[in-house]
């Protein structure tokens, strides 16, 4: 449930969206740097992350362009590798939504945020505003790896001084009638709880200034 502090951020971030975010200018371009869950797998394009996000701000009076910077397996290296490909498209801010891969296949929790690390540290660069969302490895990994891997996310976030939403599928993991068969992946219904549960840390997002140098 989003606290009362949260919902007068929400409040306030909606009364003072930069003119870039009001449907009488273009829109704000924001990339969703992820994997599979932002890439929309299983799902049709009208059902997925971004174009779900997209409706839901629209609905809001912003006019915003979610980009669909998701590929499906891909780790927090992949994401690396591919960041100038995905910065192409030229966006003003970004959502990082990386990691839930590296979990899954119960990477050094070290790597994933050197990884993660090197992805904020290109976007401090560009000067991009961002949204760090965090994931939370998988339980049977023991609660060794899980104390290393979950601290990864907050500590990035305060280090970085980046806007930080703790867990992507709150809601949504480990119930079964949110989910498709896989029991991974949300169904469309789940991915209308993530975004109504993520959306007021966009708006928080919206609500910061676009840097100059944000395209260059």
């Amino acid at each position: 449930m989003v606290s009362r502090r949260l919902r007068l951020l929400t409040i306030l971030a909606t009364l003072w969206l930069p003119s870039g975010a009001t449907a009488a200018a273009e829109p704000v371009r924001i990339l969703a740097l992820g994997d599979s869950l932002t890439a929309g797998f299983g799902l049709k394009p009208a059902e997925g992350f971004t174009a779900q996000l997209q409706r839901a701000l629209r609905e809001r009076g912003v006019a915003a362009e979610i980009i669909n910077g998701g590929v499906s397996g891909d780790t927090t290296a992949g994401g690396l590798a591919r960041l100038e490909w995905a910065l192409g498209d030229r966006p003003d801010r970004v959502i990082l939504a990386l990691g839930a891969n590296d979990g899954l296949r119960a990477l050094d929790p070290a790597v994933t945020r050197s990884n993660l690390a090197a992805i904020l540290d290109r976007l401090r660069e560009k000067r991009l505003p961002v949204l760090l969302a965090g994931i939370y490895a998988p339980p049977n990994l023991g609660r060794e790896y899980a104390q290393r891997f979950d601290r990864i996310f907050p500590e990035l976030a305060a280090e970085y001084g980046v806007l930080f939403y703790p867990f992507f599928l709150d809601g949504v993991a480990a119930r079964p009638h949110l989910n498709q068969d896989d029991g991974l992946h949300p169904n469309a219904a789940g991915v209308a709880v993530l975004v109504e549960r993520i959306t007021p840390y966009v708006l928080q997002l919206l609500a910061l200034p676009v840097a100059i140098s944000a395209g260059s």
